[in-house]
């Protein structure tokens, strides 16, 4: 059987690290969740230039982006 940590016994283990250590894992924490996020809009990148490529999208102003958002 695998053994899966609930996300509050991560917390208590992190707690349990020294001061030194718990920012330590807040700042990779951090870095991963900037890496992931960077990784993310990237692929939202890419995946907006294939359809402008493809021509399933068409340039709009913002004037009319900002009307089909709000209608």
């Amino acid at each position: 059987m695998k053994n899966v940590k609930t996300f509050n016994d991560i917390l208590e283990d992190a707690d349990k690290l020294p001061l030194e250590d718990q920012e330590v894992l807040i700042d990779i924490l951090n870095k991963r969740i900037h890496d992931d996020r960077r990784k993310e809009i990237l692929r939202d990148i890419k995946s907006a230039q294939d359809e402008f490529s493809k021509k399933q999208c068409r340039p709009v102003s913002p004037e009319d982006l900002m009307k089909e958002l709000l209608s």
